[in-house]
């Protein structure tokens, strides 16, 4: 279960901020943003990068759903995913201009990775049934990658917005793996 703020711990980088994500979420958080801007940027283009990144795609996620069952705290998915409730009154609350701050991921954040995920996965599988049926799967493909962006682009706006309501780089955070206390 996500948590609001909580105390500092042993693990804290300076005065105020305490480490939630560890080195592996963040190089694959990184790993699979550069990944899908490769390949959706190569296309049809320039196929064999274009394959190579859908590849890479393909084995961050599976990386990362291993890491959200045996990671650390703020990895695993039994922290950051939301059942319906937390998801719909953590919204609400975020529409009142009052929303909860968390350490780890907000349930819509939370709802994102799954979104994220899930999207990243069906991308990639799709591409690789391309080599297989052919024209059957390119359509499916590229309506698969055109919501993986569209989901991106909200992931984009999430982070901004979150930043700007709770006064935080969250864009820092994933970087360097603190965030303030």
């Amino acid at each position: 279960m996500a948590t609001a703020d909580v105390g500092p711990r042993a693990d804290t980088a300076a005065a105020g901020s305490v480490k939630v994500w560890d080195p592996l979420v963040r190089v694959l958080h990184w790993s699979l943003a550069g990944c899908f801007a490769l390949a959706y940027v190569t296309g049809e283009e320039i196929l064999s990068l274009h394959q190579v990144a859908g590849y890479g795609i393909v084995a961050i996620v599976g990386a990362r759903a291993l890491w959200g069952l045996v990671g650390p705290r703020y990895a695993r998915f039994d922290d950051f995913v939301p059942g319906p409730g937390r998801l719909i009154g953590y919204l609400r609350d975020l529409l009142a201009g009052r929303p909860r701050r968390y350490l780890g991921h907000n349930p819509a954040g939370g709802a994102m990775i799954v979104a994220l995920l899930a999207g990243l996965l069906g991308t990639g599988a799709s591409g690789i049934l391309t080599l297989y049926g052919g024209d059957a799967f390119e359509e499916l493909h590229e309506v698969a990658a055109n919501i993986t962006l569209t989901l991106v682009l909200l992931h984009i706006a999430g982070v901004i917005l979150s930043s700007l309501l709770h006064h935080e780089n969250l864009v820092r955070a994933m970087i360097t793996g603190f965030k303030r206390v």
